[in-house]
């Protein structure tokens, strides 16, 4: 035991003197929203121009807001209010702004504004120049749900339980649709009909054009996962520990498939392979056939997995509530790589979903720090806990040679 405390020790300090390493030019397309897009498959195409190098981003409070990107620059809100936009190079600040509660909700960015809710009841358009308010627009309760924006309208639902179609200029409303409970699920939309899950325990299907009802379904639970949508095939989980796959067009079911415990983790899709990925609250990530549910593999991570996988190339990635970032291979479920920004010893839940962009990644932690992470070269930022840890060490090791000493001048 005390050789492995030995080598965690020796390899940390090398982990400080060594630092992080830059990678070479890599491409991406940019994150515009929760999940990447409006259907929620969490993938984006290659490639574009970018340098990528890792680095932290101290945002000074917890981070469960997952990012979205444009233009290099990189949007989250923090659960002190603020939203920040930070350059995607270099990991500095661009500008910040402080809204009147906790931001869970992750940005939406469209046309030169961001769009994102807060604890405080509003629905907050800023420039995503300088992060000045264009508009806000004030709900019931406070907004966890992350926006999704069609065209010229801008959808997001609220824990006064009522989903709000907007628009995406001034902010007036359009329409509002009444759930039975509190709507943290964010949308997802095609084809003139939005998809969201409420903690009534159903999963809605709402006309844009007016906020008509056109079918719900009834889980067993609260439905605070976020639906996926392919192939005229809705996907969501519930806190009935259950992954549903719904026809798209009238809500009837096509199969189940039992996670064993709360699925808030949000699908992601890979068309191609015809699988999909969600975790699940106990620690379980599983991989799916879209076509029946047929389980392809699953893997057991440390703590919960509240957060949405996102693919890069052949991989998935996602954080748990154990503190570590997973890296695994999609056909076979096998870890390539992880990362624990506090070493085991000083790990957070990681609750913010993770995104990609060329062969970077970059998610935060309850920690309150912002991480970008090269995927390719397996290279991650060398994070603050770990100069911690190292300084406990030094420190226990001298207190344990000053008592040492001590007790051999009593013996004498």
């Amino acid at each position: 035991m005390l050789e492995k405390k030995s080598i965690l020790i020796g390899f940390l300090m090398v982990c400080v003197l060594a630092g992080t390493a830059s990678a070479a030019p890599a491409a991406a397309s940019d994150w515009t929203m929760f999940h990447e897009n409006l259907l929620h498959t969490g993938s984006v195409a290659q490639p574009a121009d970018f340098s990528p190098n890792t680095w932290i981003f101290n945002a000074k409070s917890a981070i469960q807001s997952s990012p979205a990107i444009l233009n290099k620059i990189i949007y989250f809100g923090s659960l002190d209010g603020t939203v920040h936009a930070v350059y995607l190079v270099n990991g500095t600040s661009n500008w910040t702004y402080k809204t009147g509660g906790k931001v869970l909700s992750s940005p939406a960015v469209a046309n030169s504004t961001l769009y994102i809710g807060s604890m405080d009841g509003y629905l907050y358009a800023e420039y995503t120049a300088n992060g000045t308010v264009k508009w806000k627009y004030k709900t019931d309760d406070g907004i966890e749900s992350s926006p999704a924006v069609d065209g010229s309208n801008v959808y997001v639902g609220s824990n006064d339980g009522k989903v709000y179609a907007l628009d995406s200029e001034d902010g007036n409303l359009l329409w509002s649709f009444k759930t039975g409970d509190a709507v943290t699920s964010s949308p997802t939309i095609l084809n003139g009909t939005l998809y969201v899950g409420s903690d009534d325990g159903k999963v809605y299907a709402i006309n844009t054009k007016n906020g008509s009802e056109e079918w719900d379904f009834t889980t067993g639970d609260n439905v605070k996962s976020s639906p996926a949508l392919s192939n005229g095939t809705l996907y969501v989980g519930s806190d009935d520990g259950t992954l549903y796959a719904l026809n798209a067009t009238d809500g009837s079911l096509e199969w189940t498939y039992d996670m064993g415990k709360s699925v808030e983790s949000s699908p992601t899709i890979d068309e191609r392979d015809n699988s999909l990925f969600v975790g699940a609250d106990n620690g379980e990530v599983a991989c799916l056939d879209t076509r029946d549910g047929t389980e392809k593999w699953t893997y057991n991570a440390t703590g919960a997995v509240k957060t949405t996988p996102a693919l890069y190339s052949n991989r998935i990635m996602f954080g748990s509530d154990g503190g570590t970032v997973y890296v695994l291979n999609k056909y076979t479920g096998n870890e390539e790589w992880s990362y624990e920004p506090g070493y085991y010893l000083l790990n957070s839940p990681i609750r913010s979903s993770p995104v990609t962009y060329g062969n970077m990644a970059y998610m935060g932690s309850n920690d309150g720090y912002l991480y970008a992470l090269n995927i390719d070269k397996e290279s991650a930022p060398t994070s603050i806990f770990a100069y911690y840890i190292v300084g406990g060490a030094i420190v226990l090791i001298a207190v344990l040679i000053v008592l040492r000493k001590l007790g051999g001048r009593k013996k004498k």
